[in-house]
Parts: structure tokens; sequence; C-alpha cells
């Protein structure tokens, strides 16, 4: 059993490993006979690029502080979604009462509060950090709160009947039930911050990647702007690889 289990893991990543491999062919192949090279450049000279790039005056701290700040707009959606998701999805009366105003904003483009963002939080971290709860948090709200609508009644009455608190309530009946969904939910609202973080960035940010991104664009430096760019996804693949195995690690208790 473990070992078809291990098995069919190797082939996985085996599988991905191979569709990565032919897309950066692809991507060569393409930047080196069918497009400008003003445009795109091929993968051989970006990563042959990124030692360069690393050491642009002020490149590293960048990334440190979009690193650290997609981590706090992380760590602020799980815990709004968390609490919001609770908070209505607890109680049939609020969930029909608030899931339709709850809907209509997750479908709002978020890119029109940008300036009231920018208003309040002002041009700087702040604002990032906002802009990435803000499209961060809806993933964990909608999940939580659909995973608490489909716990049985019977169990709500079991849960009175034998004189359960809240926290035991809480603890044996609706986490178990939220869980896995929870858990599968964070890889949605880890890329949903890296979203809205990204998006501030560009339009929120006199310095950092936003500049940087803005200079090479201007200059049509597209080496350095798709190192940039592959190094914004390592960052990406890396958290979602950390929430994969905590997923995992969970799944399997």
């Amino acid at each position: 059993m473990i070992s078809s289990r291990f098995s069919k893991r190797i082939l996985t990543n085996l599988s991905r490993l191979l569709v990565v491999l032919f897309f950066l062919a692809v991507w060569e192949f393409a930047a080196r006979n069918w497009v400008d090279p003003m445009f795109i450049s091929p993968p051989s000279k970006v990563f042959g690029n990124l030692g360069n790039l690393l050491a642009r005056p002020g490149f590293v701290p960048a990334l440190k502080s979009l690193i650290l700040e997609l981590v706090i707009a992380f760590v602020i959606s799980v815990a709004i979604g968390l609490s919001l998701g609770l908070l209505i999805g607890l109680r049939r009366t609020t969930h029909t009462l608030a899931m339709s105003i709850v809907l209509l904003l997750y479908g709002t483009p978020q890119i029109t509060i940008l300036p009231i963002v920018m208003l309040v939080a002002g041009v700087g971290f702040a604002s990032k950090v906002v802009f990435g709860v803000t499209h961060g948090f809806f993933p964990v709200l909608l999940t939580v709160c659909s995973s608490l609508q489909g716990v049985k009644p019977i169990y709500h009455r079991a849960a009175l009947t034998m004189g359960a608190s809240p926290w035991l309530k809480f603890r044996y009946i609706l986490l178990p039930f939220m869980l896995p969904s929870l858990i599968s939910s964070l890889k949605l609202a880890m890329v949903a911050s890296m979203l809205g973080v990204l998006l501030a960035e560009l339009f929120a940010s006199t310095q950092g990647i936003g500049f940087f991104t803005h200079q090479f664009t201007e200059t049509f430096d597209a080496t350095s702007l798709f190192g940039l760019v592959s190094l914004a996804v390592v960052i990406a693949v890396g958290f979602n690889s950390i929430l994969s195995m905590i997923e995992l690690r969970f799944l399997k208790r």
C-alpha cells in the first residue's frame, strides 16, 4: 500500500516536471524563432541573467518586502475569512441575510476599490497588505460558510441534547466538517492575496517590485522583466507547496 502511494506520487511529480520542461522548451523555441526578442526573452537567457538581476541595488530588499507583504496579507485574510465565515455560517438566518451581500462584494472587480485603499492606507506597505487582504479573505469566508451549512441538523441536536459547550461542538462536530475544505481554500487565499499584493505593487508603489516592473517595461528590458516574473512564480509555488504539505498531513490525520 505504501509502495503504491509512493510510486503514484513519483509518477505525479514526474508528470509535472515533464509539463514544465515542455513549456520551457516551447518558450525557448518561440522566443528564438517566432517572437521579437525585445518583447520576449528565452528562458536560457532569463535564468542566466538572474544573478545580475539579484545584484541590482534594492532588488533583494524589494523581494523581501514582497514576501513580507504576502505573508501578512495571507495571515490576516485567513483570520478575517474564518471569523466572518463562522459568524455568517453558524446560523441559517445570518447565512440567508448576509450571503447575498458577500457574493455581491465578491463579484465586484477589486481593482475598482484600489483608489479608496490608496486614499485610506496611503501609497506604501499598508496599501499593498490591505489590497492583498481584500482579495484573500473571500475564498476562506465562502468555504467556511459552505462547509458549516453542510452539517446535518441531527448533529446540532445531538450536541444540544448532550449538553456540549460551544467549544466542544466546534471542536468535535464543526471543525472536522470544514477542515478539509478550509485547508484547500488556503491555497486559493494565498494565490488571491498574492494577486492583490502584486496589483497594488504595480499601481500603488513608488519603490519595490512595482518600481522595478515599471522600470523594466519602460526600458524594454524583457530579460529582467521575465526574470522578475519567474521569481514571483517561484515564491507563489513555494508557498503553495508548503500549504500542500500541510494539507496532506491534516488529511492523513
